[in-house]
């Protein structure tokens, strides 16, 4: 792919696994922040106020300064709306966008056709013209996925499409083991790469985020996000913690519910009903004792920064790596995750990973932990929530629609729907594309929310 601006080096992955536990829990040069304004992308996703906890973690994590980390918050925000509209501009020949840089300052957008380059250019972009377009890249991939169905998968553990190289890449025990998968599958050689590792995936097994809880008395996992089904409060977490009708017990072993549902493998998604003894909040356990309050679940772009909330591990970050990440388990074949470079140990399964106040997904699973490193696995939030019918708890959501009824409901747009780039909706007589994932909230009605509606 030719860069026609300065981007970002490929990064390296590595595989993991689910994190459930079975048992007791065992500087750089700063860049200057996008300004934020009255309607601007950071004042709407809450970037530009940060927590105290957020700050402080991506400070120790991503070896950031308070200012940096501010900046960098800021600066994700703004770019997620800037890679929206131009995703909706180019339409198939949209090859991807990331971010790079120690505060998120530079968004690299990648097309198909070299005359789009002053377009991406004069939306405060780079530009890289890449030989493939994303959607044949994920077309490639779901080839794979097919030839990998017909075998367990545990020699090409990890396949993905990787945006900055313009290539979809199997992570293999061997390169014979790669080449054998894209042989079997198919697809044209020239698409896809293999990297070689040793690495092979495993399973990570009020309410609050990030709060334990206990399974059957067998088992230990995290909460994820408090969320609702009509007058019923619950909560998101990994599908491999348990099975539907499983009985649960909060941190405190106190009887807290059951599994409404749970799916895996395939994906790795699930959610608890809970008695009338708990009470669903919108709050993330954080570092010592605080917490976060979420107030959505707009999807982040690949660099951004993500925070995790588990209960073996605690309050930690790092960065997103790739959406749209499969991974084989020995249990199966999970698709859909994303990878980050955030630490987790066992018992951290099903715990919360928020960009800012952005509910991003719950943790499927990971390799390595927290004293040496590593590399997990999300299942995102807003397929969680479209597939179970919930409504994600925020902090200005009473009831089980997130901020009450809107003021002018005419038109498609509604409360509690999850939308993706380039849904088209109309709201008050005028239609709206949708410019990053999200589940609505009533705060976000188009007409008055730019950093997630492109008008038309």
């Amino acid at each position: 792919m030719a860069h026609r601006s300065a981007g970002a080096g490929c990064a390296a992955l590595t595989v993991l696994g689910t994190l459930m536990l079975t048992g007791p829990p065992a500087a750089v040069a700063a860049e200057p922040p996008v300004p934020t304004t009255a309607t601007s992308a950071a004042e709407t996703l809450g970037a530009h106020k940060p927590s105290a906890e957020v700050l402080s973690a991506l400070r120790r994590d991503l070896r950031l300064t308070e200012e940096q980390a501010k900046a960098r918050l800021v600066n994700e925000a703004e770019a997620g709306t800037r890679a929206g509209r131009l995703q909706n501009t180019l339409g198939e020949r949209f090859a991807g966008a990331w971010l790079h840089g120690a505060t998120s300052a530079d968004l690299t957008v990648a097309t198909t056709d070299v005359a789009d380059v002053p377009v991406i250019e004069a939306a405060g972009a780079h530009a890289a013209v890449a030989k493939t377009g994303l959607d044949e890249l994920r077309a490639a991939k779901e080839k794979l996925e097919a030839a990998t169905a017909r075998t367990k998968g545990l020699d090409t553990p990890v396949r993905y499409v990787d945006v900055r190289a313009n290539r979809v890449t199997v992570q293999a025990t061997s390169r014979s083991a790669g080449n054998a998968l894209i042989a079997a599958s198919g697809v044209d050689r020239k698409l896809v790469g293999v990297k070689v590792s040793a690495d092979r995936p495993r399973a990570l097994y009020d309410v609050r985020g990030g709060d334990a809880f206990h399974i059957e008395e067998e088992t230990r996992c995290s909460v994820g996000f408090s969320v609702t089904m009509d007058e019923q409060q619950g909560f998101a977490t990994a599908g491999h913690c348990g099975k539907q009708g499983d009985s649960t017990a909060g941190y405190n072993k106190v009887a807290q519910g059951t599994f409404g549902a749970a799916a895996f493998p395939g994906r790795d998604m699930a959610w608890v009903r809970v008695n009338g003894d708990w009470t669903a909040t919108p709050n993330v356990k954080a570092a010592e004792g605080s917490t976060i309050q979420v107030t959505g679940s707009v999807q982040a772009l690949v660099g951004a920064a993500v925070c995790r909330s588990g209960s073996t591990s605690g309050w930690r970050c790092g960065k997103i790596e790739q959406h749209d990440t499969s991974v084989s388990y020995d249990e199966g074949t999970i698709d859909g995750v994303t990878e980050t470079t955030v630490c987790a140990e066992a018992g951290d399964s099903g715990g919360s990973v928020v960009a800012g106040t952005q509910a991003q997904g719950v943790l499927s699973g990971g390799s390595g932990d927290c004293t040496s490193g590593g590399t997990t696995y999300y299942q995102p939030i807003n397929p969680l929530l479209e597939t179970y019918g919930l409504v994600l708890r925020t902090s200005t959501s009473s009831t089980g629609t997130p901020g009450g009824v809107p003021d002018d409901p005419a038109g498609t747009w509604a409360p509690g729907q999850v939308y993706g780039v380039g849904s088209e909706v109309t709201y008050g007589g005028v239609t709206y594309a949708c410019l990053q994932p999200h589940q609505a909230q009533t705060a976000w009605q188009p007409a008055g929310t730019p950093a997630l509606w492109q008008r038309l």
